[in-house]
């Protein structure tokens, strides 16, 4: 989904990569208040939604590592996790800024 810059105002923008930013800070609140805040902003939206499968995506994954931690692989496998859940926020709170939609690899689609 690719959205042109005159589709999404500034603030819009602002607002979607405030949705990623707030997640350093707030994993989970921040986030919720902004997107369902703005929610009738279809770029906005779009962001949140991108959010939060991640957010739950992540999670799973997460939680799978850790109990991985038990045959020794999950120790390995968190902190990849780690790294890239936070270089992905930031790649996304970039592209949200830019206007430009973004797909989070290895995200599952709950939210649609």
């Amino acid at each position: 989904m690719d959205f042109k810059e005159d589709v999404s105002s500034t603030d819009e923008r602002i607002f979607a990569m405030l949705i990623y930013v707030s997640s350093f800070f707030t994993n989970f609140i921040g986030p919720l208040v902004i997107w369902l805040v703005k929610k009738d902003s279809p770029f906005v939206n779009y962001h949140g939604k991108e959010y939060f499968n991640f957010l739950i995506s992540y999670a799973i994954y997460s939680f799978i590592a850790w109990i991985l931690i038990f045959i020794i692989i999950g120790v390995i496998i968190l902190p990849i996790i780690g790294i890239m859940a936070f270089v992905f926020t930031i790649i996304a709170a970039i592209k949200s800024y830019e206007g430009q939609a973004y797909h989070i690899p290895l995200t599952i689609r709950f939210i649609k």
